[in-house]
């Protein structure tokens, strides 16, 4: 059986759409298994259906009123490089409205459903695949995978909005009598979750280079600050994640195939633009297709 795996990223999500792009229809791979956290839930549905164009066209066009109902911060740009200041007057109407958090995503709801048709959904769910996403129930303190086969259109679609809510900048969701959030918080690269599921050959895409090749720059004000200490702290829940998956598939004659970005390509992944992201699918695709060509002249890996 084989899966397909990406992580969390916000909109570096355009990056791991080209790599399953080349995967999918250059290098002809088969999936029965699509798991997705965070950005990794939004392609998912439309790759198991083999819409590519379609999901290429929504991640190369997204901005942030796609995303976002009311949203949190501006953005800045000095010298080329983008930082998020405090929109004062959106956070005291979200607080005034009694918000948990500093921002809103509705948004981003109705363009999953405006994007996924209940027909293409139905679709999935009478297929042989499984698609899987992840969220993070912070009232249970724990992880949880939701199968497209076990919920409606409506609730299926709530929960990959529920797998991207990146809090405390965007919706907290209370869903049966629990606190849910971004999967990212708990598992940002589930390797483990498809490998338990029965998976022997797992392509894995990681939205984060292979090796840390950057100082973060100091903190401007309180949301710089709080999206600093996010990246740092799904750092190290990603690599964590990554090496209990290889662990897991040592144990289980699993082979996991792994795609990193080469470069960073950003070190905010909540602003998004049109011209990067549409650079990155094309870079997710050149990527992949030049790590199959590599691979190619070398015997495949095993990981025990």
């Amino acid at each position: 059986m084989r899966a397909l795996v990406i992580s969390g990223g916000g909109s570096k999500g355009a990056f791991a759409g080209g790599v399953a792009q080349y995967l999918m229809e250059e290098a002809h791979h088969k999936y029965d298994m699509f798991i997705g956290t965070s950005t990794g839930s939004l392609l998912i549905s439309h790759l198991a259906l083999q819409k590519i164009e379609k999901i290429k066209q929504i991640y190369t066009t997204v901005n942030q009123e796609d995303i976002f109902s009311n949203c949190p911060f501006v953005i800045h740009k000095k010298h080329g490089i983008e930082t998020i200041g405090i929109h004062h007057l959106n956070v005291l109407k979200n607080f005034w409205r009694g918000s948990k958090t500093f921002g809103e995503s509705h948004n981003l709801l109705k363009l999953i459903k405006k994007s996924v048709t209940e027909e293409e959904f139905n679709t999935l769910k009478n297929g042989p695949k499984d698609i899987v996403v992840t969220v993070s129930n912070l009232s249970l303190n724990q992880v949880e995978y939701k199968s497209i086969n076990d919920f409606t259109y409506d609730e299926f679609c709530e929960w990959i909005w529920i797998s991207c809510n990146y809090t405390p900048f965007m919706s907290l969701i209370r869903k049966d009598g629990c606190e849910y959030a971004d999967g990212g918080l708990g598992t940002m690269v589930p390797i483990e979750e498809a490998i338990r599921r029965g998976a022997t050959t797992v392509d894995t895409i990681i939205l984060q280079t292979e090796v840390t090749h950057l100082n973060r720059l100091p903190s401007k004000n309180v949301f710089s600050l709080l999206t600093n200490m996010f990246a740092f702290m799904l750092d190290r829940i990603e690599h964590q994640n990554i090496r209990i998956g290889k662990f897991v598939a040592n144990h289980n004659n699993a082979i996991i195939n792994f795609y990193y970005t080469p470069i960073v390509l950003t070190t905010n992944s909540l602003i998004f633009e049109k011209e990067k992201m549409t650079a990155w699918w094309e870079s997710g695709f050149n990527y992949a297709k030049f790590k199959s060509a590599e691979s190619s002249q070398i015997e495949p890996i095993i990981t025990n």
